[in-house]
C-alpha cells in the first residue's frame, strides 16, 4: 500500500512538472533578434521583435540602404509553430497574407525560424531604457482634451521600443493598407530621446539621419516634442498599448 501511494504521488508530481514545463515552453521571451544573410552580394538584415504577445519582422538592406518588407501582429505558439495574426503586412497587395504559420525551434539564445528557408536569429543584448514598450499614436499635442485615435480605431501608428531599437509602423487593420515604417537605434535618458535611422520605407535617403527630441511621461502618455525628419516643429502624444 505504501509503495502504491508513493508511486501514485510520484506520477502526480511528474505530471505536474510536465504541465509546468509545457506552459513555460509555450511562452516566448520578449527579446530583439537579428539574422543577416548575403543576397546578390548585399547584406540583408532580418530584424525581429517579440514583445509580450506581439511580433514584428522587418527586412532591409544596409549598404546601400533599402527597405524591403515589414509585417507583424499578435503571436502565439501552437505545437512547433509560431502563429501570427497579422495587423500589418507591407506586402499584402502581393501575397494577401493575414496569418503566418512559422515552424520554429529554440537552441539556447538562438531562435530558428523556417521562413522560406531556415534562418538563425541571434538575440541582441538586453538594454532597458525609458520608453521601452508598445506605443500607439493618440493625438497631436498639447493635451487639451481633444479626441484621441483610440486602440479600437483601425487606423494605427504603432511604435515599438526595445533593447535600444525603435520601430514605427503606420497601417490600417481592416483593409491591411500599409502607409509606412521606419526604425533603427535609440536612446532615452533624462528627458532627451534620440533616434538614429537605419531603415525608412518612404525614403531610403533618410537612412543615417540622427534626430533628437524631448520626452515627458505623464501617466500612460508619452509627450514627444521637437522637430520631425523634415525639420518641422512637432508635438505628438503617444499612449501605452494595452492589448
Amino acid at each position: 500500500m505504501k509503495n502504491y501511494i508513493t508511486t501514485f504521488q510520484k506520477s502526480i508530481i511528474i505530471g505536474f512538472i510536465l504541465i509546468v514545463t509545457n506552459l513555460m515552453q509555450a511562452q516566448l521571451t520578449s527579446e530583439t533578434y537579428f539574422s543577416e544573410e548575403n543576397v546578390d552580394e548585399k547584406s540583408v538584415i532580418h530584424e525581429l521583435h517579440i514583445i509580450d504577445d506581439y511580433l514584428t519582422h522587418t527586412i532591409y538592406e544596409k549598404n546601400p540602404a533599402k527597405f524591403i518588407m515589414a509585417r507583424g501582429g499578435f503571436v502565439k505558439i501552437e505545437e512547433n509553430r509560431l502563429v501570427v495574426l497579422l495587423e500589418f503586412n507591407s506586402n499584402y497587395e502581393n501575397d494577401q497574407l493575414r496569418t503566418l504559420n512559422i515552424p520554429f525551434d529554440q537552441k539556447e539564445d538562438d531562435l530558428i525560424l523556417d521562413i522560406n528557408s531556415k534562418k538563425i536569429f541571434k538575440a541582441a543584448p538586453s538594454l532597458a531604457q525609458d520608453l521601452d514598450g508598445k506605443w500607439l499614436f493618440a493625438t497631436r499635442g498639447p493635451d487639451e482634451g481633444q479626441e484621441r485615435r483610440g486602440e479600437e480605431n483601425p487606423r494605427k501608428t504603432l511604435k515599438i521600443l526595445q533593447d535600444g531599437r525603435f520601430q514605427w509602423i503606420a497601417y490600417q487593420t481592416e483593409t491591411m493598407k500599409f502607409s509606412g515604417a521606419g526604425g533603427g537605434s535609440f536612446t532615452s535618458e533624462e528627458g532627451e530621446y534620440t533616434e538614429h535611422i537605419e531603415f525608412f520605407s518612404k525614403d531610403n535617403s533618410r537612412v543615417g539621419a540622427t534626430l533628437k527630441f524631448n520626452y515627458e511621461l505623464k501617466n500612460n502618455d508619452w509627450h514627444h516634442t521637437g522637430k520631425n525628419s523634415k525639420g518641422e516643429p512637432m508635438y505628438e502624444i503617444w499612449t501605452k498599448r494595452k492589448d
